[in-house]
């Protein structure tokens, strides 16, 4: 009887069971489930992206990182009824489909004065949406 079936199995079990508690924490994106503050967080890395002066020698890795960012926010709560609802949230999906359009349209390239002072308001409403819990 030969030991490396056993030993293909004990791996195969190790390395699931790895992989299921990696996906028990915080996403690759840092978002943790809580929603305070996971969109308090997205809305800082939003802010620095759409700031970030053009002739940045980092703008490529700052935008690949707000893209994902927003992928995963909406992905995590645009289906939990519980913060759908919220003004904070849909005020937060406004930003994040007009930030989302303009990369996958133009990519890194220097955003309109116009859409960075319309994304900086709606941050504003989010902002003030989730002090007061809504």
């Amino acid at each position: 009887m030969s030991i490396k079936p056993h030993i293909s199995r004990l791996f195969a079990l190790l390395l699931l069971a790895v992989i299921g508690l990696v996906g028990c924490g915080a996403g690759p994106n840092g978002l943790t489930g809580n929603y305070s503050q996971d969109t308090s967080m997205v809305l800082e890395n939003l802010t620095t992206a759409i700031d970030l002066p053009n002739d940045a020698t980092n703008k490529k890795e700052v935008v690949a990182l707000a893209r994902s960012q927003m992928n995963d926010y909406a992905s995590r709560y645009r289906r939990n009824s519980k913060v759908s609802t919220l003004r904070s949230f849909t005020t937060m999906q406004t930003a994040v489909n007009s930030l989302a359009g303009f990369y996958s349209s133009y990519g890194i390239r220097p955003i309109p004065e116009k859409l960075k002072k319309r994304l900086k308001q709606e941050f504003k409403q989010v902002e003030l949406a989730l002090k007061r819990g809504a």
